[in-house]
């Protein structure tokens, strides 16, 4: 009887690239369907309402502190610069519209401030953010 003798280097050799190729699939795919939040930068106490309803396509969230600071896209902004930075974060996505989320103790100035520079920017979807 003839022995075969195999390396056993062949033997034990496992082929990755398949399954290589399915995690990045995978990756690909859940990167392309994930949806981002978008937050403004701090979290507020936001009035009451009971009339308030959901807005699906939004590009551009503002917030207000009870401060008075302005806060968009995770950074602070000075009140001269907002219509500017909408202009920016709103050209990416020109569909949406903008949702200012005011503190209940915010001074209407800042706010009035913000809803001012979203007309100059030319955005005619505006909503304030409410509790229900």
């Amino acid at each position: 009887m003839a022995r075969q003798r195999f390396n056993r280097d062949e033997e034990s050799d496992i082929n990755l690239a398949p399954m290589l190729d399915v995690v990045f699939i995978m990756l690909i795919f859940f990167i392309v369907t994930a949806t981002f939040i978008k937050q403004a930068g701090i979290d507020v106490l936001r009035p009451a309402a009971d009339s308030a309803e959901e807005k699906p396509t939004v590009s551009v969230l503002v917030a207000v502190s009870e401060t008075g600071d302005i806060w968009i896209d995770n950074k602070r902004v000075d009140p001269a610069a907002v219509r500017a930075n909408i202009e920016r974060i709103h050209a990416e996505n020109p569909k949406g519209g903008l949702v200012v989320q005011a503190d209940r103790g915010a001074q209407m100035k800042q706010v009035m401030g913000v809803l001012a520079a979203a007309r100059a920017a030319n955005i005619t979807q505006v909503a304030l953010s409410t509790e229900r």
